[in-house]
């Protein structure tokens, strides 16, 4: 992170996860920030911990890019773990997808100071890609269409339940998890009542429920 930035729970809206705080000021041994999630303004100690600086690389909506981040030396990061980058970009929610810590060598958990590369993708903001069949009876399956949506990374999908986004309205079949997300305990969830974060699918399988006739693309 920058000098005007740190890394620091904030009490109004997530006490006890680090947020990005803008510093607003400095002086007496704490520091004024401003919380950039909700606003909140208060006073931390302006002690600093040791960093190093690791590469990162980012990839969103099929595109990749490469920044930095400062940790802790003694910090532990495995893959699934989650946390803001501060880059050139944006500031954005990561999750760990891969750990570099040799030429061609890929771990799933090490130390800090092990890493040589941290390799995630953004999931604050995420393109979900979604397959739909015709309405039974109302076209042939050759003519399913894919396409996809993008929606806030905390959005959630739920088999069994008929969902709108624009021209597009479909009865969720079925839904493929991602791998870097391992708290769901299938790779497939297909019951009604199964839910799924945004940022946590690979593809939504759904049904055809527009008042429209069916069309093939």
């Amino acid at each position: 992170m920058s000098q005007n930035r740190r890394g620091v729970g904030c009490p109004s809206c997530s006490p006890s996860e680090p947020t990005v705080h803008e510093v607003l000021s400095k002086g007496g041994g704490r520091h004024t920030v401003r919380c950039t999630a909700c606003g909140h303004v208060h006073k931390v100690s302006a002690e600093t911990q040791q960093v190093i600086e690791r590469d990162v690389i980012i990839s969103q909506d099929g595109d990749s890019f490469a920044t930095t981040t400062e940790v802790s030396p003694e910090e532990q990061i495995a893959v699934g773990d989650e946390f803001i980058v501060d880059s050139d970009a944006a500031i954005m929610l990561v999750r760990v997808t891969g750990i570099e810590v040799g030429p061609e060598q890929r771990a799933e958990d090490a130390s800090v100071g092990d890493i040589r590369t941290i390799w995630t993708r953004a999931i604050d903001n995420v393109a979900v890609s979604a397959t739909v069949n015709p309405k039974e009876g109302t076209g042939a399956r050759e003519s399913t269409r894919s396409f996809e949506i993008q929606l806030p990374g905390d959005h959630e999908f739920t088999v069994g339940e008929t969902v709108s986004f624009g021209d597009e309205e479909f009865l969720i079949k079925a839904i493929q998890v991602r791998r870097d997300a391992p708290e769901y305990r299938h790779g497939k969830l297909e019951h009604d009542g199964d839910m799924v974060y945004a940022r946590d699918i690979k593809r939504v399988y759904g049904t055809d429920q527009t008042t429209s006739a069916w069309s093939a693309w």
